[in-house]
């Protein structure tokens, strides 16, 4: 037998593949993800730039530590509004934050499937979609009117109404998001119901629970409307004469900027720039300390 290779018949195979549909699609779906991503970014990025160049070039320690300027005045700042915008939502997280939680361990482990869980849903899937107006309109009526003043805890009030249905979806889809087995197991180990849920699914649907939280305090941190008809605003410090002025108009940092962008004094319009970017900048530290610490411990 001969070990002669003998010579191919027919043309040549060629080594080169060609593109599959399945391949060219992807990379086409692919490149105009990409377009669209840059695209938006466009004008987050413009803001961001505006709030830095305008906003950045009058921060200094003066403007966190002195009082809104009067008209024809110069230098001030919003030290009274930064104070009453963290304690408002600070009251407004201290309502929405536990009901709401509580209210998600309900829908996703106690009563599931019951009428009353049906009925909580729709209300809060109705309530991310009301006008943040209507919150400030409710707080009007059951805290303003019923102690007939302007207050931080009437504007509180209205905070943790537009905080609360956000809380409570979030942290349910978050607490059905975790594993069956997980569950399974702790029960076989012996776990009780209300260990489990405080153990096993608070645990570890916790950064995404904090992420609804945190989208919630970013909502509430920048709302102005429901403010304008519960505290109102004030040109004092909430703390005067050795007490907390809270049953009294309360200063803060959204109804500042919406009251000096539209004054005709460059002083004022300067502050109003320089308190977006305060702003912007709480909600970016607060959601960057919490994907820190948010992490689940077992």
């Amino acid at each position: 037998m001969s070990d002669t290779l003998l010579p191919l018949s027919g043309p040549t195979p060629s080594l080169q593949r060609k593109i599959e549909g399945r391949a060219l699609r992807s990379i086409v779906l692919s490149s105009l993800v990409w377009f669209n991503a840059i695209l938006i970014s466009v004008p987050l990025l413009s803001v961001l730039y505006m709030l830095i160049t305008r906003g950045g070039a009058r921060l200094n320690m003066e403007v966190f530590t002195e009082l809104p300027p009067a008209g024809f005045e110069m230098g001030g700042g919003f030290g009274n509004a930064l104070v009453g915008t963290f304690f408002m939502v600070g009251i407004a997280a201290l309502i929405a934050i536990p009901v709401g939680i509580l209210a998600a361990i309900f829908l996703a482990e106690l009563g599931p499937n019951s009428k009353l869980a049906t009925v909580a849903r729709f209300s809060a899937k109705t309530l991310t979609g009301v006008p943040s107006i209507l919150a400030g309109v409710f707080a009007y009526a059951m805290v303003v009117i019923t102690t007939g003043t302007y207050s931080a805890p009437a504007g509180g009030v209205a905070l943790a109404v537009l905080m609360l249905p956000i809380v409570v979806l979030t942290a349910e889809e978050a607490m059905r998001m975790v594993p069956k087995i997980m569950k399974d197991a702790a029960y076989g180990m012996g776990c009780t119901h209300t260990q489990v849920i405080w153990q096993i699914v608070l645990p570890t649907g916790m950064p995404a629970i904090l992420t609804g939280v945190m989208l919630a305090i970013a909502r509430a941190a920048g709302e102005t409307a429901p403010l304008l008809f519960t505290a109102l605003f004030s040109n004092y410090w909430l703390l005067q004469e050795g007490h907390l002025a809270v049953m009294s108009p309360t200063a803060s940092m959204a109804v500042l900027i919406y009251n000096f962008s539209g004054m005709p004094f460059d002083n004022q319009l300067e502050l109003a720039w320089a308190g977006s970017l305060v702003l912007v900048m709480i909600v970016l530290i607060v959601n960057i300390v919490s994907r820190i610490f948010g992490k689940p411990k077992f």
